[in-house]
């Protein structure tokens, strides 16, 4: 078993040289996948993987796709597990959770060399033989079997009863498969530090640390006058807080607030809303951007396992208030900073995020829109090829090395 020591990998601020597709001709490559319905963060480093190994197998769980979104899979198809055809698989596919380990056990991988699973759930428990390589690209262990299992009985409906005893009954016996099957990774790759340390903590195993990729590009930096307003932007469900920051500025009526985004809370958020904000419900990423490159500032107030929000807002030269725990810490350069591009509030509380507006809002001559941009440049798709290309030559060495094999 292969192990790195933790490490982050920052890349040139302004890249100008493209990463071409790794070179391991007489390799077999599968890549693995939780399971495919859109074209969210984790299928952003799905898509970046792909263009790194154009040549390999793709596996999932599901495939649901929509045709108008297929396009990232750059002509990949993709071999499903036999719960692709399990009766409601497309609308509620959490339903067959008890079966994701059986099912991503089911897939045969002895005739590739390296496998390569990108894994916010089941995928890091695949099945291998000695003298096959599996790397795992671990977005999270599964947090709604850790850390979040709480949270997603409530939203269930299923935390009290009958339900909710066999519901905490199912979730032990993941955490007990997930704990069991990390051995069979050789390498943990970690979005984050703050994901390094739960890969850590839930299975006793280091990881190195790739920051995922954002489309940097689409988001301009806008280097000209702000308007009078600040934004958020999120899915309305109850970790991301956008509650809290309608709050906290309907206590500020001298102060605009711009909210784009919509969800199972947009009628609660509705509720508390006062005039001084602004719901826009769900908009393009033309819209989005636009009120980015206007805007004061980006307010952030979830504690994410990255967050890709904040980068995109500092593409385009704005700064950001966060809430000053997971993956904001990581992608966002305080005040103490010399170079900051924003500023954290200590708690998701109204009070804590109103007196970390006050401060931001009297430091905010101290933060420039290109260092905004320049700071958000490390996370752009071609740093995450750069990076990951290296640690997976690095790896596959070490791994040839240990094994008694020749270099490939």
């Amino acid at each position: 078993m292969t192990t790195s020591a933790d490490l982050t990998v920052f890349a040139n601020p302004n890249p100008v040289r493209g990463v071409p597709p790794l070179q391991f001709p007489q390799r077999r490559v599968a890549i693995v996948h939780d399971w495919l319905y859109t074209y969210a963060g984790a299928e952003r480093v799905l898509e970046q993987i792909l263009k790194l190994h154009p040549n390999a197998d793709l596996f999932s769980l599901f495939d649901f796709l929509p045709d108008q979104e297929r396009g990232f899979l750059q002509g990949h198809s993709v071999t499903t597990s036999l719960l692709q055809g399990f009766p409601g698989a497309k609308k509620h596919h959490r339903a067959w959770l008890p079966f994701f380990p059986l099912a991503i056990e089911s897939f045969d991988f002895s005739s590739y060399d390296l496998i390569i699973s990108s894994s916010y759930s089941v995928a890091k428990g695949i099945l291998s033989r000695p003298g096959q390589q599996h790397i795992c690209y671990c977005h999270s262990p599964m947090r709604y079997a850790w850390d979040l299992q709480e949270q997603y009985l409530r939203e269930s409906g299923i935390s009290k009863g009958f339900k909710g005893l066999i519901a905490r009954a199912i979730l032990h016996y993941l955490r007990m498969w997930d704990v069991s099957s990390a051995p069979r990774v050789d390498t943990f790759i970690a979005n984050s530090r703050f994901v390094g340390q739960r890969i850590k903590r839930c299975y006793g195993r280091s990881a190195s640390v790739i920051y995922p990729p954002v489309n940097t590009e689409a988001f301009k930096l806008n280097e000209g006058e702000r308007s009078d307003y600040y934004v958020t932007a999120s899915r309305m469900v109850p970790y991301k807080k956008m509650d809290l920051i309608v709050e906290a500025f309907a206590k500020m009526p001298s102060k605009r607030l711009v909210v784009i985004g919509d969800g199972p809370g947009m009628n609660a958020i509705r509720k508390i809303a006062t005039p001084n904000i602004k719901l826009l419900g769900f908009q393009p990423q033309k819209v989005l951007i636009n009120h980015l490159q206007r805007a004061k500032a980006f307010i952030f107030a979830a504690e994410e396992d990255f967050g890709i929000a904040p980068v995109e807002a500092q593409a385009c030269g704005t700064p950001v208030l966060a809430f000053g725990k997971g993956g904001a810490l990581e992608t966002i350069r305080g005040l103490n900073n010399s170079h900051p591009t924003g500023h954290f509030f200590n708690e998701q509380s109204v009070e804590s995020l109103t007196k970390g507006l006050h401060t931001l809002e009297s430091n905010l001559h101290k933060i420039f829109a290109y260092e905004c941009r320049e700071n958000a440049m490390r996370f752009s798709g071609e740093a995450f090829r750069e990076s990951f290309s290296l640690e997976i030559e690095m790896q596959t060495k070490l791994f040839s090395k240990l094994n008694g094999a020749e270099s490939f």
